[in-house]
């Protein structure tokens, strides 16, 4: 027969075991969600290249899949809003990754691919809907691929040139560009192209010019 000291004594043993088994769990699931924060950048990354081919997709073909009742001007709103989605998504990817300090192999090679992706497939769509000047698509793409390969024999040399803020209003004036553009629904979106095209001119100067500096 047990008595009500034993009972009282085994009291504790209980609490301690659901105790630490909760504690258990707690740490499991922080880890969990720690690891999906982390994995999140890419994740984000990945998920930026989808959005891009689907809006292709939406511009290339969205005239002949579209119901005869749905006006064209759906298709440009739609691919402006997968677009602005995309971009959003660069966005979020560098200040988890910037925030949790993550930082991975795939992350370096595909997240600015992806960004680039973004960019060529935005204006590959223009072209094809003929609202965008071919030349000034074909220089702030020269320029892209001239600093790419600038980036590339800086780090075969060991140097690290630090971007300077002229990238982000660049990259602003670009996505703001072509968010006009896709939507056909406001005015200067041409305007804001050359704007873009010109920023990017000079930020590669700038980008050039501190690359031989360093040397």
């Amino acid at each position: 027969m047990i008595n009500a000291d034993s009972k009282l004594d085994s009291q504790p043993k209980i609490n301690l075991m659901l105790d630490s088994n909760t504690e258990s769990k707690l740490v499991s699931s922080h880890a969990n969600i720690s690891m999906f924060v982390k994995s999140l950048p890419n994740i984000l990354t990945i998920f930026r290249i989808f959005l891009t081919i689907l809006m292709l997709i939406v511009i290339i073909y969205g005239n002949d899949l579209k119901p005869k009742w749905v006006d064209f001007s759906w298709i440009n709103y739609l691919a402006c809003l997968i677009f602005c989605i995309a971009s959003l998504t660069d966005f979020f990817d560098g200040y988890i990754a910037r925030h949790y300090n993550v930082k991975t192999k795939f992350g370096e090679v595909f997240d600015p691919l992806a960004d680039k992706m973004l960019i060529l497939g935005a204006f590959i769509g223009l072209l094809v809907l003929q609202r965008a000047n071919p030349w000034a698509i074909f220089l702030i793409l020269s320029r892209e691929f001239f600093i790419t390969g600038l980036r590339v024999m800086a780090a075969s040399d060991g140097k690290n040139i630090a971007a300077s803020n002229l990238g982000k209003y660049k990259t602003g004036f670009q996505i703001t560009a072509i968010a006009f553009l896709l939507a056909d629904l406001f005015p200067g979106g041409t305007t804001l192209l050359w704007c873009a095209m010109a920023i990017t001119l000079y930020s590669g100067y700038d980008y050039t010019r501190d690359y031989y500096r360093a040397k």
